[in-house]
């Protein structure tokens, strides 16, 4: 009953809002998204505003997300808690997969790209794949390192 109670007691909206873990797993987050604008830029030398919404890159915006949220539960409900060892291994799984699969996938796509290049010239036009598609290891752990300390830091 206590949940239901919640609900009824204040506006949704008003709930999640007042939701401090979750404000700062999404302050890490936005603050990655960031710092990826800013690092391209710093890299390429041109500022290009679509890496917002566009995988991969410096820092891991997943990595900042759930290591912050899996930080905030800790803070909040203890290490030792169910609740932490659910954010915990949810956090590795999103870490692993952004830095093993979809970092493969990538790769898989720059090889069929050149294959596409190579039917291009055979006037033949198939779509190009996006190769930026996981993390290298350190921009995992950057993310990762980002998220703790926002949760730190706000919580």
């Amino acid at each position: 009953m206590k949940g239901a109670e919640a609900i009824n007691s204040q506006p949704i909206l008003r709930q999640i809002q007042s939701n401090e873990v979750l404000m700062a797993a999404i302050l890490a987050w936005a603050l990655a998204q960031i710092f990826k604008i800013i690092s391209w830029a710093f890299v390429s030398k041109e500022l290009n505003f679509r890496r917002l919404v566009e995988p991969g890159g410096m820092p891991s915006s997943h990595s900042a997300f759930v290591t912050s949220l899996c930080t905030g539960v800790g803070l909040r409900d203890g290490f030792d808690s169910t609740m932490f060892a659910l954010a915990a291994v949810f956090a590795v799984i999103v870490m692993y997969d952004a830095s093993g699969v979809r970092r493969a996938a990538g790769k898989q796509a720059r090889v069929l790209n050149r294959m596409i290049e190579d039917l291009n010239r055979r006037e033949l036009h198939p779509e190009r794949l996006r190769e930026l598609l996981g993390h290298t290891p350190f921009e995992v752990v950057v993310g990762a390192a980002l998220g703790i300390l926002i949760a730190l830091w706000r919580l």
